[in-house]
């Protein structure tokens, strides 16, 4: 038997970070946002767990250190072979391997004849519950605690990856050190220019706790958003920890012609969280 499910990488259109808490974690808020860009997982009971990656591949481990692995261990006693085919660039704070998770969540699950809960899937990764949920929610917590959010219409987006990665528990180290303190942002005005569906006014109000590290770490970065902005995009920011670049166009011509210009990929969202 086997089931094919999908899920969605994602951005972060407004991310907020509190002071390290004595356990190591920060609590967070996010706006978290899913794009129709989406991993495909192809899951088949085998004899031993196994794991193969189509598309994007480099840089992509198919041993147990995979999280796509450990998603099946975490629904399915019974060992299953998995495929993915990989489309959401890989170490670019875009939430990949989170969704391949959630879709190996998904289809594992009607394998095994399991049922699981949407909160419990944090045991794989913050990042997960969201990729299961899709659309537009908003992150609380360690980013596991999601309330959906109401949107409208579909907004329009360039990625530029980079072909380097950076390390995410090192962009967190690095803005402790780079800030004296933790100021809190309220996202409601975000929320309500969301329902209203209005870009330029939701490309004033992205933001990122996480640019400022990524940006000391990687400034070259800088150039990427400088080039972003100056071919027409409303706003360009760092992807969460990044390296990837994020732009909001004006729409879906003028998403497609700045990818083509500054070497990126054209997407949209809101998309559906893991489906099968």
């Amino acid at each position: 038997m086997s089931v094919t499910a999908s899920a969605p990488g994602k951005i972060n259109l407004f991310f907020t970070v509190g002071a390290l808490q004595d356990d190591g974690f920060h609590e967070v808020v996010s706006v978290y946002h899913a794009l129709n860009l989406r991993e495909t997982v192809t899951v088949t009971a085998a004899s031993d767990f196994s794991l193969t990656v189509s598309g994007i591949t480099e840089g992509v481990p198919t041993d147990e250190s995979n999280l796509a692995i450990r998603a099946a261990k975490f629904v399915s006693r019974s060992p299953l072979a998995i495929h993915i085919d990989k489309r959401v660039p890989v170490a670019g704070g875009m939430g990949g391997g989170s969704a391949d998770a959630a879709a190996v969540v998904v289809a594992a699950s009607k394998i095994a004849g399991a049922t699981y809960s949407i909160p419990a899937t944090v045991e794989l990764g913050s990042d997960v519950p969201f990729a299961i949920l899709g659309g537009t929610a908003l992150g609380t917590g360690r980013g596991e605690i999601l309330t959906p959010l109401e949107t409208t219409g579909e907004l329009h987006w360039v990625l530029v990856p980079a072909n380097y990665g950076l390390s995410t528990p090192e962009v967190y180290r690095t803005l402790d050190q780079l800030r004296p303190i933790a100021e809190p942002r309220d996202p409601m005005a975000l929320i309500s220019a969301l329902r209203e569906g209005d870009p330029r006014k939701i490309a004033t109000l992205l933001h990122n706790d996480l640019q400022q590290a990524a940006l000391h770490l990687r400034p070259e970065l800088q150039e990427t958003i400088a080039a972003l902005e100056a071919a027409g995009a409303l706003r360009a920011m760092v992807s969460g920890s990044g390296p990837t670049i994020l732009a909001l166009a004006e729409n879906a011509s003028e998403a497609s012609r700045i990818a083509a210009a500054c070497g990126g990929i054209a997407t949209s969202g809101p998309s559906e969280g893991a489906t099968t």
